[in-house]
């Protein structure tokens, strides 16, 4: 089963979007979006810059758990992974993203 996008709001008329991979785990969240169309553009913006590595940031917690952004070509963060124990599974997830964000696929919750 391929991945997916959520796109969905808060109780402060905010909206946000999540990637899932076709496990339905959640593998990417955004940051807050004050309207859908830019949720939107921020979704465009995974599918176009998903595919190229350099785009990754790994980054280590001070807890020692790792994580990774995912940035545009101007540098701006469009998503952030979940924690994770290892840098193995933090590069896993990478992967996932690279596999599942090209998707086309949008549901609205």
């Amino acid at each position: 089963m391929a991945g997916s996008y959520e796109l969905g709001s808060n109780g402060k008329g905010q909206f946000s979007f999540v990637l899932k991979a076709g496990n339905g785990e959640v593998i990417l969240r955004s940051e807050q979006y004050d309207t859908k169309t830019s949720a939107e553009n921020g979704i465009k913006s995974v599918q176009t810059n998903c595919g190229t590595d350099a785009r990754y940031e790994r980054k280590d917690a001070s807890d020692g758990r790792c994580y990774f952004n995912l940035k545009a070509a101007n540098h701006q963060v469009i998503g952030t992974s979940q924690m994770y124990k290892a840098a193995a599974g933090r590069d896993a997830g990478i992967e996932s993203v690279k596999t599942n964000g090209t998707t086309a696929t949008v549901k609205v919750v």
